[in-house]
């Protein structure tokens, strides 16, 4: 029980909550002068606070995370040098769980969730630009107004600003099929950083890793159809992945954030990644809890006293002794105490059948 009591002056993340002077202190804290940004804040856009579902989400899976000591030295190294964190370690141990104790416990609002799949590429995470719904949109507008195109440009009139070259006349404008993604999202220039969580990246691509490498040093990119737009349209307004109709300005079509965003990635080991990629990243890894530690998981998400209750520790010794055989996820015990304080397999001769289905090993056949 010592894990709990530690405080250090230096950590800004306790995992215990109620942290908006620790938040202040985050904000108004000098980053090193490599990781000092300069971006400016659209005045018109506020990003989601501490209210509403999404933040309800956030920090009701945020709370149930028990850090330990040394998760919390590593996890405050990366806040104030202002690094991604690259979280590694085997299924459910709580690496997507860590990303929403930081935005609960700091209250930095809900987290943007970036999922990753071996088709996922650098753009996904930036930007999205649906190129032909804005081209069918086009079609049908000329269709509409026949020969109104035509007429403009034999009057010398100028084309409408948001086409770029090529685009048919009447297109509508482009920030209609423009929005920034979750990495995009995350990037805007704030006075408080974003938690973003880029979700299991050792499934990703080869080339993904390196390819945040320049947007990770930069803390920015360009979104480079907006960018041709700049002398006709220096300013234009765009949703973000929390808000289709945000309407962020974006001006130059530059992203560029001015508190780097908490960016927490996360890999069940799959992959080995590149030495550089590591190098811009302060990395933790999760080892699965031992009795005492989920004996205070139990506590805070259930309200159960392990120590107290001698059923509810002979499950705890058996989820113990079964990991041993396989891997087993935090969750498959509390499910199966969960099961318990609802009167669920509470019969004697029902212990094996019951251990057998809410704790099946996560890898290996089916029992």
């Amino acid at each position: 029980m010592e894990a709990e009591a530690v405080v250090k002056d230096w950590w800004l993340y306790h995992g215990t909550g109620a942290g908006a002077d620790r938040r202040n202190r985050l904000e108004a804290g000098s980053p090193p002068p490599w990781r000092d940004f300069t971006g400016i804040p659209d005045p018109g856009y506020a990003p989601p606070g501490c209210g509403g579902p999404a933040w309800e989400r956030t920090r009701r899976r945020g709370e149930g995370y028990v850090p330990d000591e040394p998760e919390k030295d590593v996890v405050n190294t990366a806040l104030h040098l202002r690094r991604p964190l690259l979280i590694t370690g085997k299924p459910g141990v709580g690496k997507s769980t860590l990303a929403y104790s930081i935005a609960s416990d700091l209250d930095l609002g809900p987290v943007l969730h970036w999922p990753i799949t071996s088709r996922t590429v650098l753009r996904d995470g930036l930007y999205l630009y649906d190129a032909i719904g804005r081209l069918q949109e086009a079609g049908l507008e000329q269709l509409r107004t026949p020969g109104a195109a035509a007429g403009a440009a034999a009057a010398g009139l100028p084309e409408p600003a948001g086409r770029p070259a090529g685009t048919p006349a009447g297109a509508p404008s482009i920030s209609r099929y423009l929005r920034l993604g979750p990495l995009g999202t995350a990037l805007l220039p704030q006075d408080r950083p974003r938690v973003l969580l880029v979700d299991e990246i050792d499934k990703s691509d080869i080339d993904l890793p390196g390819d945040l490498l320049t947007v990770f040093e930069d803390g920015g990119f360009t979104i480079p159809e907006l960018a041709r737009l700049a002398q006709e349209d220096p300013t234009v307004a765009i949703g973000t992945d929390d808000d289709p109709d945000a309407a962020v300005r974006i001006t130059q079509g530059r992203v560029q954030c001015r508190y780097f965003p908490i960016v927490v990635l996360t890999s069940n080991g799959e992959r080995d990644f590149p030495p550089a990629f590591l190098r811009r990243c302060v990395r933790l890894h999760l080892e699965p809890p031992g009795p005492e530690k989920l004996a205070r998981i139990v506590r805070r998400r259930l309200g159960v006293d392990i120590e107290a209750n001698e059923e509810y520790r002979e499950l705890v010794h058996s989820f113990i002794e079964r990991g041993e055989d396989g891997d087993l996820a935090t969750d498959q015990l509390l499910n199966a105490i969960q099961l318990r304080l609802c009167g669920a397999w509470s019969a004697p001769g029902d212990r094996d059948r019951f251990l057998a289905t809410v704790m099946q090993h996560l890898t290996g056949p089916p029992a």
